[in-house]
């Protein structure tokens, strides 16, 4: 049975992951349109998570964790609008550097993969369920 509560243990950690990953993107895409508070400040930065396998001492398994959130260090988006509050000396308002098209494919991406987790762990228990079965026989 220990293989079977491995896989649950692994997906399990994977799907932590991905739902961490997933509110990054979710803030990502809340913050695409913001500018700065005050003229010549700089708006949100786009948040990427980082993401390292840990051996898990409680299980001996090793995991998949998000260890940080890093800031894309990529250029803002410069638009001209000189009434803007937020603009700069020369009229120039920075946008945040979040493309919401990227984030949407991100977001597309992790859901699948924390479905794929998912899928794994109702696997696992029907082949625990399974074995169950052939031993009561």
């Amino acid at each position: 049975m220990g293989n079977a509560s491995d896989a649950m243990q692994i997906s399990a950690f994977g799907m932590r992951a991905q739902a961490a990953r997933m509110r990054i993107i979710s803030e990502n895409i809340a913050n695409a349109d913001s500018t700065a508070r005050e003229p010549g400040g700089d708006p949100y930065r786009r948040q990427v998570p980082i993401f390292e396998a840990e051996l898990d001492r409680a299980t001996g398994l090793n995991a998949v964790r998000m260890t940080d959130v890093a800031h894309d260090q990529s250029e803002f988006t410069l638009e001209y609008d000189p009434g803007h509050p937020a603009a700069n000396q020369e009229g120039y308002v920075q946008y945040s550097n979040v493309q919401t098209l990227v984030e949407m494919m991100d977001m597309r991406e992790a859901m699948r993969t924390y479905e794929a987790n998912l899928n794994m762990i109702e696997n696992a228990r029907r082949m625990q369920e399974r074995a169950l079965d052939l031993l009561r026989r």
